[in-house]
């Protein structure tokens, strides 16, 4: 005869029990009820693979963060020479600033919301001494909230950017040399271009440098328009791809924490 399970009656019968439960205290996915839920049996990922997923959870983070805080430090200096035309005051001073770089899209988008997550992200993937409970699924949730902020704030930054290229810079150029009106005056020359389609305008101005002397005031303007705009579109297109990264990061950090030796 044997018992339940599967040993001889007798002294048997307990041999084979001290086998079972050493078949299920050793199973990989099995917690026991005083190894941390006081509720019964509870269903884990396998040995090993939880450790392994954190480890790569803190090094992205490790990684990501540092080059946010870099990418957003960028963005706010470049939106603050756009400024700046030529590098001087006069024309912040006068208002002769386009709406575009006014509105300071690489400040409040790429920069400010970007520069928050970056932050935490960096601090919570070094286990900065500042940060209290570094390295915990807590963290990790916030760091995923803020990463979600900072993809719209990126995004935003990346959509105003791109048409304050398209519309080109704000500029004080003789419209009756171009046939746009009578005159000298400050506005948008490539946007008021009329009796040409909106995609036929812009590949005019970013593809023929010839057209970007129609601006007189402020020298050069239209290439800081162009180098400073475009650069805020890479920044911004980067910031959304590294966003979207640490938000899925920050899911996983949610399941098994951030810091290898949690």
């Amino acid at each position: 005869m044997t018992d339940a399970v599967g040993g001889p009656r007798g002294g048997g019968g307990r041999r084979g029990a001290h086998t079972h439960w050493d078949i299920i205290n050793s199973h990989p996915w099995v917690m026991t009820p005083g190894q941390g839920s006081s509720e019964g049996w509870t269903l884990l990922a396998p040995r090993g693979i939880a450790p392994r997923l954190a480890m790569c959870v803190g090094k992205c983070s490790r990684i990501v963060g540092p080059c946010l805080l870099a990418l957003g430090m960028l963005s706010v200096a470049a939106n603050i020479l756009l400024l700046f035309p030529g590098g001087t005051s006069k024309y912040l001073v006068e208002g002769h600033i386009s709406k575009h770089a006014k509105a300071m899209p690489g400040v409040w988008g790429g920069g400010i919301t970007v520069l928050l997550a970056a932050t935490h992200i960096t601090a919570v993937g070094w286990r900065c001494a500042g940060c209290s409970d570094c390295g915990t699924r807590h963290n990790a949730f916030i760091s995923a909230v803020l990463s979600k902020l900072a993809l719209l704030g990126a995004a935003a930054c990346f959509v105003l950017s791109g048409v304050g290229l398209t519309n080109g810079p704000l500029c004080f150029y003789n419209a009756s040399e171009h046939g746009h009106g009578h005159g000298t005056l400050w506005g948008y020359p490539f946007l008021d271009a009329s009796g040409q389609e909106p995609d036929t305008r812009t590949e005019n101005y970013l593809h023929d440098r010839r057209t970007w002397s129609i601006c007189l005031e402020p020298a050069g303007v239209v290439a800081w328009n162009v180098v400073l705009f475009s650069l805020l579109l890479l920044i911004s297109a980067t910031e959304m791809v590294l966003a979207s990264l640490q938000i899925l990061n920050g899911c996983l950090g949610c399941l098994c924490g951030f810091c290898e030796g949690k």
